[in-house]
This record gives structure tokens, C-alpha cells and sequence, in this order.
């Protein structure tokens, strides 16, 4: 299945490259819910939020109690309070990356309060990975830890995981399959791969192995559409 993303950055749906420079850049956010309807799935990062540098609340607000479709949002979501927030705007579940790390390590402390708060099966967690090692903070900081390295103690907390190949994010070079199928091996939880997709066939082989493919920049671009490849709807 594909998975459409909305990434928000001051007031704008964008794409970036590698999570560094802007390649392009949509006023109109509302407007691709309509773009959208027919996947059953949207992911809305606040990439604002993520670095730090402000918030898209009133966007994403919009976007849960807009759309006619299920919402995950992710996004600089570092307390348990800010989750049970976006949940209460109508989000299915909500994607935690940096926050479920600190001092290097899993932070199972944070993760049993939000588990707790908002329900396990509300929870996702993203392992953004460049050079094989978990990014952070907006994808600015590198941990020593690989996903294969965390992955057993973060299950617990979780209903599944968004694993991005930073390395060709917003490329249009294709992803790293052999990489995704490695990842596939260490879960039993459901595992969502993002990161470079921008082909039906790379769509393809993911859902072979049990994966969804979230994509951006191939959607954004027409190079993947979902009239064109009939995955909207599963």
C-alpha cells in the first residue's frame, strides 16, 4: 500500500532533500486532501517541529478533522500530553522519532508513559537511518545505534515503525531494498519504509515482503500516481 505524506514546514507541504534543502514547495496543504482521497492512509510530519524551529498545530489540526481518511502525525511529539492532544484531533496514531531516544539510548521511561497515555496500538515509532545509524533532531544528529540494536526493546511499546532511508530521501534515486528486507527480518510488528521510493516496482517488492511504502516526492513529482498503479486502495 502507499502511503501519501504531507510534511509541513511554516505553513507550507513540502519536500526536502535528505531533510536539508527544499526541492519544492506547496501553498495549498488543504488542497491535497483532495489530491489524496482515494489512499486510505496519510502520513503529516511537522518538520518545523522536528528541528525546533516552530509549529504547524494549525495545519495539522485541520488536516485530522478534514480528511476522509485515517491520519498519522509525527513530528517533534516529545511529551505525552502533545500526543493525547493530537489524538484528540482525530490522528489514528501518532509518530515518535527523537523522542524515544535520550542519552543514547531507548528511552523506555518516556515510552511506558506514552504508551500508556495514548494506547500502544496509537503508537508508531520512526527509525530515520543514515550510514546504517539512527538520525534525531530533525535528522542533524547521528546516534551510535542501528536499528537492529533497539529494535527488540522498542516493541513493546509500539504497534509498528516508520524506518526512513535518509540516504536517498527526496532523491528520486530509489530506495535500498535489500536494506528494507534486512529491516523486515528484525520485526514482527508491521514496518512502513520511506526514503527514495519513487517506483511501482519498488512499491512492488515492498509489499511483497509486508511492507507499505510511504512516499513523497515520486507522488508530488507524477512520477507515482495512484491511478496509475492501482495501490491507493488495498
Amino acid at each position: 500500500m502507499i502511503i501519501p505524506c504531507i510534511d509541513l514546514q511554516e505553513g507550507k507541504a513540502v519536500q526536502l532533500v535528505r531533510g536539508r534543502r527544499r526541492a519544492l514547495a506547496v501553498d495549498d496543504v488543504l488542497g491535497l486532501l483532495a489530491r489524496f482521497q482515494d489512499y486510505p492512509i496519510l502520513h503529516v510530519i511537522d518538520l518545523d517541529a522536528a528541528m525546533g524551529k516552530g509549529s504547524n498545530a494549525r495545519w495539522i489540526r485541520r488536516l485530522c478533522r478534514e480528511a476522509h481518511c485515517k491520519v498519522r502525525v509525527g513530528g517533534g511529539i516529545r511529551s505525552a500530553d502533545h500526543a493525547a492532544r493530537i489524538v484528540s484531533w482525530g490522528a489514528e496514531k501518532i509518530i515518535v522519532g527523537s523522542a524515544a531516544f535520550r542519552e543514547g539510548d531507548v528511552d523506555r521511561a518516556f515510552l511506558g508513559k506514552l504508551a500508556q497515555r495514548v494506547g500502544r496500538r496509537r503508537v508508531m515509532i520512526a527509525l530515520d537511518t543514515e550510514g546504517g545509524r539512527i538520525m534525531v533532531r530533525g535528522w542533524r544528529e547521528r546516534l551510535k545505534l542501528r536499528p537492529e540494536d533497539v529494535i527488540p526493546a522498542l516493541e513493546k511499546f509500539c504497534s509498528g515503525f516508520l524506518a526512513t532511508y535518509v540516504d536517498n530521501e527526496g532523491t528520486m534515486k530509489g530506495t535500498n531494498l535489500a536494506w528494507f528486507r534486512k529491516l523486515r527480518r528484525l520485526t514482527s510488528l508491521p514496518v512502513t519504509a520511506a526514503g527514495g521510493i519513487r517506483s511501482l516496482r519498488e512499491v512492488q517488492v515492498l509489499e511483497k515482503a509486508g511492507m507499505d511504502a510511504a512516499v513523497g516526492m515520486a507522488i508530488y513529482t507524477g512520477k507515482l500516481a495512484a491511478e496509475k498503479t492501482g495501490f491507493a486502495r488495498r
